[in-house]
């Protein structure tokens, strides 16, 4: 499944809209939390039943790290780079990533994507698979 992320409706750059796949195990979660908070405009509703604020995501996300036990210092949009380098790792096609993160040039995409020197060296090269 392919949700529209909410920050379509943020002031996110250039106001482009974003796509995320919604992980099957995370449906039940979301499903039970709906039944149970009943969120009117939002699925997740801050305070008074508006929009979370930039400030509130962020403290979510960095009390979310802490319990965790993950002692990096990386803000939220580390999210991203993380989604697309798993993405790269797993061996998805870099312009579906592109196409993801809502980038016009492949370039902004390799930003994203570092990829590990290990990976490097596991890549075989095609005339290791001529059968001489």
């Amino acid at each position: 499944m392919i949700v529209k992320n909410a920050s379509t409706h943020t002031r996110s750059k250039r106001k482009k809209d974003r796509y995320v796949n919604l992980p099957d195990a995370v449906l039940p979660f979301l499903r039970n939390y709906y039944k149970i908070y009943k969120p009117k405009k939002y699925l997740f509703e801050g305070q008074y039943g508006e929009q979370y604020s930039t400030r509130s995501a962020q403290q979510v996300f960095k009390q979310s790290l802490e319990r965790a036990n993950i002692n990096k210092n990386i803000g939220i949009h580390g999210l991203r780079h993380s989604f697309a380098t798993h993405l790269l790792e797993q061996g998805t096609d870099i312009s579906y990533i592109q196409k993801l993160l809502g980038h016009n040039n492949i370039k902004t995409t390799l930003i994203y994507a570092h990829v590990g020197k290990k990976d490097i060296k596991a890549i075989k090269s095609p005339i290791d698979q001529i059968k001489w």
